[in-house]
């Protein structure tokens, strides 16, 4: 039986240095709705399999293993104290391609992926252990928080909307499945309907899950997916085939000038990824005020040393193009939304992010589930970025406070999706400087406090998610 929380307490943990252990059914309730999430959300995941077959030839079944082995280490952030759906280090994986792509198709490209993935891993460790990691986040301007945020939720939307992205491939039903999935998880009139009957309470609770249900169905009917071919059993992992020919175990090291040129791409993914741990602490932050049930601890410093460790790992036993970063941002927005509406829905956050991470693996391992999903991998990819992007600029906007700040992250983000990261930082450091210097705060414009548009647009629901 799950240890019971009194109220206004924090979730009972087992106290181990800079982690707090929480352990499956006796820490962590299970949760049955965010299981089944995971269980068919699987297919944004294995999303990644298409990507690792392109840019590494990787088999299905190889590429299969590196996902089923990134889904095991998920479970590190929950089981050691992380209240968050990790996932992907999604706006820079196109910076990623970029820079593997430099290389030839085999050994060489393989290479530069795994020093790429062990120097961020090693970087993110070093940042947690020295504690560098919390004042980061700390002393960062407002502005560039905002301009990081907007640059990814940007870059996630151009993913799929650039030229042969996967809205090219799936227009009806990228546009039919998300119209349908924003009402569900982002509309005030469907908010204020939610507790209308006992049909609508089940819908409130679904959150991203009638995306790919009727994805599923759609992308067949307007003949923009195949029929699922059902089959039966459990999947088929290549782990041998995996070491001997994607890992250090039968390539080896790579060379020193690997890990030298991979400099300025570890550089920008922290960026993108500093990002992240901001937006990680927004939504916590923001689902903490619906909660007082239950008191949220999101430590920057813990999550790095997390984090780190699963790239380091993936670098030596599974090389991933996805990366292993410290939040799936869609799926947290999806766990924080159905987390407000109470105790009742879902005891602990902890347990609903844990939950929902049993559902993918699952999800990964049966292969009914697989061959379900497999049609529609791009649309429930798409779905992914695009709820991403909606959220990032949402609470990107949000954290500028004066229209100066509002300025320099529009440009900041613009930089970044269009010349990567690392250009992306220089810009909103060059335009701090030299806007905010010799500041004086009584010629400043508030963004949103006594402005005519914070009466019209931060209202009821916008005041309660302000972060």
């Amino acid at each position: 039986m799950t240890m019971k929380r009194e109220y206004g307490k924090e979730q009972p943990y087992i106290p181990a240095g800079p982690f707090k252990i929480r352990l499956p059914l006796i820490h962590l309730k299970f949760e049955k709705v965010d299981f089944f999430q995971g269980l068919l959300l699987c297919a944004v995941c294995l999303g990644a399999i298409p990507m690792l077959q392109e840019y590494l030839g990787m088999p299905f079944e190889v590429a299969m293993t590196v996902v089923v082995l990134n889904g095991i280490l998920y479970f590190a952030h929950i089981l050691l104290g992380d209240p968050v759906i990790p996932g992907w280090i999604t706006p820079a994986i196109p910076l990623l391609m970029l820079h593997i792509s430099q290389y030839p198709v085999g050994p060489e490209r393989v290479h530069a992926l795994i020093a790429f993935q062990f120097s961020l891993g090693i970087l993110a460790i070093f940042l947690g252990i020295t504690g560098l990691g919390k004042k980061v986040t700390s002393i960062v301007p407002n502005a560039m928080k905002s301009g990081v945020i907007l640059g990814a939720g940007i870059s996630a939307i151009m993913s799929i909307l650039k030229k042969g992205g996967n809205f090219e491939k799936y227009p009806v039903s990228i546009v039919i499945c998300m119209g349908v999935g924003f009402y569900f998880l982002f509309s005030s009139h469907f908010k204020s309907k939610r507790n209308l009957n006992k049909f609508t309470k089940i819908l409130s609770n679904m959150g991203s899950l009638p995306i790919i249900i009727l994805a599923i169905f759609i992308g067949p009917l307007v003949g923009e997916a195949s029929i699922p071919n059902i089959q039966w059993g459990i999947t088929n992992l290549a782990f041998k085939e995996l070491f001997n020919n994607w890992t250090i175990f039968g390539l080896g090291l790579p060379p020193l000038k690997m890990f030298i040129s991979g400099i300025p791409m570890v550089i920008s993914c922290y960026i993108v990824l500093f990002g992240d741990m901001i937006q990680t602490q927004c939504l916590l932050e923001n689902a903490s005020k619906e909660r007082p049930d239950e008191i949220i601890d999101y430590n920057p410093n813990r999550s790095h040393l997390i984090f780190g460790l699963r790239n380091l790992l993936m670098s030596i036993f599974g090389p991933d193009l996805t990366m292993s970063g410290p939040l799936a941002a869609a799926m947290q927005v999806v766990l924080c939304e159905r987390y407000k509406n109470g105790r009742e829905t879902m005891d602990s956050i902890h347990g609903g992010a844990i939950s929902y991470r049993y559902g993918t693996l699952s999800g990964y391992l049966l292969l009914p589930i697989v061959t379900l999903v497999k049609p529609i991998l791009g649309i429930a990819l798409a779905a992914t970025m695009l709820i991403q992007g909606y959220v990032s600029i949402r609470v990107g906007v949000l954290k500028s406070k004066t229209v100066n700040d509002l300025g320099i992250a529009g440009i900041m983000a613009a930089v970044i999706a269009t010349r990567g990261a690392a250009w992306g930082l220089l810009s909103g450091l060059l335009l701090c400087g030299f806007i905010n210097i010799g500041r004086n705060k009584e010629f400043e414009s508030p963004l949103f406090e006594g402005s005519t548009f914070t009466n019209k647009i931060v209202s009821n629901e916008i005041k309660a998610e302000e972060v």
